[in-house]
């Protein structure tokens, strides 16, 4: 699904990513440009620098389920585009 990050992605508020995604058992990825980590890695969030404007995709690996990804959605630092 791709989606158009609404702030900067920085430590509390991609902590807050973390938290939501962990939530859930499927592995959630945010791919962006050539990067694709995994939105349970704070570290993986932080490294990719999202900002405003930016366009990525949110998908689940493996799995046809995307409560996780309309849970991260909900936080309000995405919208769907």
């Amino acid at each position: 699904m791709r989606v158009k990050v609404l702030q900067p992605i920085v430590a509390e508020t991609a902590s807050q990513i973390v938290n939501k995604a962990s939530e859930f058992p499927e592995t959630i990825l945010i791919k962006k440009d050539h990067w694709e980590i995994d939105a349970k890695s704070l570290l993986g969030l932080l490294a990719i620098s999202l900002q405003p404007n930016q366009e990525i995709e949110l998908k689940v690996h493996d799995s046809s389920k995307t409560e996780g990804i309309e849970a991260l959605l909900s936080t309000g630092f995405f919208k769907k585009i």
